[in-house]
């Protein structure tokens, strides 16, 4: 059945989040894309704008860290009028805004608004009235937890969105591999040999895992395995090298030598991708390179997607633990006891059996809640 989204030639994707966030959307901007044959512009923070370019399904974006999603810069109220008047020339049949369910959908609703965006979508608790034209009630986490990627699909289904892949969209420039394989002989990496890439670069503090425990993990997997070790990141230069000092042999710090594009090429042909939760492990799912994430007690519907994945967990530090009330229900109601921690040795464990197979099922729950 046809609907007036159909008619829609441009749609505002809002989504001004991370690099992972954004890739979590992919299926659902691709459906958008697919059924309505329509320009897709993403709303994006400078944090994700660094993946735009590698997803296909994205013509064009406008790049601005808002003032209700964490940013290094302040904002300021001129941004945001400024803001709503790009948006305005930009001429949006519609907006879909994209949120996690303990984030308030409100500014972002409301700057559609303001934008004279004619078609508005959005999850929220309450209802915004005249503020969407298309309101979904958000019954979580209250009611179930949906993976985020099937919560962005259920929201695109409800206006006629007709989702035939529900991968992630990430290309690979392969053409970029014998330049990475350069840089890798010159630090001692045999590209022609194994390798697993270690990431330990943390956005945020409370998921950080502690380095003296990624060495030993390091050192037993090396020592049981053989493999290559590459140390990942981008501005953890000293803790990746402190890693690498500690595991010793077959351990490489790359932190800081990749760009984005490269380093998408180097974890597609990694043997395992062993990480904190951020954005490297969607990045895997994508590229289908096997996943083990030592993963914080934070929100749990950002596990690995449709990729052979394991989840292990480690609990957030009192003082760090987010003063936001849904995420605390959510913390509050997990069983500890029922969850695999992320100890030393049970990582090492996990690695080296997910290494003897490549059929190691996901460790995400990906079933949808109301998806045909």
């Amino acid at each position: 059945m046809k609907t007036e989204w159909h008619a829609c030639r441009r749609i505002l994707c809002i989504r001004p989040d991370n690099i992972g966030d954004l890739l979590m959307s992919t299926p659902a901007i691709k459906a958008l894309k697919q059924t309505f044959d329509c320009h897709i512009t993403v709303l994006v923070s400078s944090m994700g704008a660094a993946i735009v370019e590698e997803i296909p399904e994205i013509d064009a974006a406008i790049v601005c860290d808002v003032p209700w999603v964490q940013t290094n810069k302040t904002p300021t109220p001129t941004d945001f009028t400024d803001l709503v008047q790009r948006l305005k020339d930009e001429h949006f049949d519609a907006a879909v805004i994209f949120t996690v369910y303990s984030q308030n959908p409100m500014p972002s609703i409301l700057l559609a608004y303001l934008a004279a965006i004619p078609l508005r979508l959005a999850y929220c608790r309450e209802n915004p009235y005249h503020l969407l034209t298309h309101w979904v009630p958000d019954e979580e986490p209250y009611s179930f937890i949906r993976h985020q990627v099937i919560r962005d699909l259920e929201l695109v289904v409800r206006v006629g969105a007709v989702i035939r892949d529900r991968q992630f969209s990430l290309q690979i420039r392969h053409q970029l591999w014998p330049a990475i394989a350069d840089k890798l002989r010159a630090i001692g990496v045999d590209p022609d040999a194994p390798w697993i890439v270690l990431h330990p670069e943390v956005s945020e503090q409370k998921r950080k895992y502690s380095t003296e425990d990624w060495i030993t993990i390091g050192k037993q997997i090396r020592e049981a395995n053989g493999c290559q070790l590459v140390v990942t990141g981008k501005s953890n230069q000293e803790e990746a090298q402190e890693m690498v000092n500690g595991i010793g042999d077959k351990a490489f710090n790359t932190a800081g030598l990749f760009n984005l594009a490269e380093l998408i090429v180097l974890i597609s042909r990694a043997a395992l991708l062993l990480s904190v939760n951020t954005g490297t492990i969607h990045i895997a799912s994508a590229v289908q390179t096997p996943v083990l994430v030592l993963y914080a007690l934070t929100n749990p519907q950002h596990t690995p997607w449709c990729v052979p994945s394991k989840v292990l967990y480690f609990d957030v530090p009192v003082d760090l633990q987010s003063k936001n009330e849904i995420v605390r229900y959510v913390y509050q109601s997990f069983s500890r006891e029922d969850l695999p921690l992320a100890l030393p040795e049970r990582v090492v464990e996990t690695a080296l059996t997910m290494l003897a197979s490549r059929n190691t099922p996901s460790g995400s729950f990906q079933q949808p809640h109301t998806l045909p």
